[in-house]
């Protein structure tokens, strides 16, 4: 499965838009390493937790957006945008969605 943020795919055409497709991922922030990011924060450096986090919760929507495409028909998704929010009380939750259109590619070789 091609992804991809830009509208086509290098050197293939797109022989139907199947439409677009969606995936969420909503993650829960530990206590512990919210104390530890704060602590961090104050004294200065990265957050290894919360990055591990948010690239966990990335994962997670782009995954689900695949599959959503696959069962489309889908060899590509183009034109993919990955928005991050925080919800719930006290921001303890990230919620990471991924959006973008599944294609069906024409097969390599075929310009018609």
């Amino acid at each position: 499965m091609i992804l991809t943020t830009s509208g086509s795919v290098e050197g293939r055409q797109v022989e139907a838009y199947l439409g677009i497709v969606f995936g969420e991922a909503i993650v829960g922030a530990n206590l512990f390493r919210d104390l530890f990011a704060q602590i961090r924060d104050i004294v200065g450096g990265r957050s290894g937790a919360y990055e591990a986090e948010l690239r966990r919760a990335r994962e997670l929507a782009l995954e689900e957006m695949k599959e959503e495409a696959r069962r489309l028909g889908a060899d590509a998704v183009i034109g993919i945008d990955v928005d991050y929010e925080v919800l719930g009380g006290n921001n303890s939750m990230l919620m990471v969605t991924a959006s973008g259109t599944a294609v069906r590619l024409k097969p390599t070789g075929l310009t018609k």
